[in-house]
């Protein structure tokens, strides 16, 4: 049987850090200039959520692949890799 992505994605693991690794630049330019809010609908992992008039970024669950890097049409997202020994584990423990 086949998985689905969400199955998959139900196997990957995380070690958190209290710090995001993403960062929103600049909120007003999600508000008023990104009518679309491309990175809510690219990110595989559904990082990205927009409620009200503000991007909420949920880091814990990044899958790390990049996508918002170069997906934003502004370059508005801060992205950096988390600190040594956070972030995805890739493998079962």
């Amino acid at each position: 049987m086949a998985k689905t992505l969400e199955d998959k994605q139900y196997l990957i693991r995380f070690n958190c850090d209290q710090k995001s690794h993403l960062e929103v630049k600049d909120h007003q330019i999600c508000a008023t200039q990104c009518p679309d809010k491309d990175c809510t609908i690219f990110c595989p992992a559904e990082v990205y959520k927009w409620e009200g008039d503000r991007m909420f970024v949920g880091f814990e669950g990044c899958h790390e692949c990049g996508s918002c890097r170069i997906g934003c049409p502004h370059e508005n997202i801060k992205w950096e890799y988390p600190k040594g020994g956070h972030g995805i584990v890739f493998r079962l423990a």
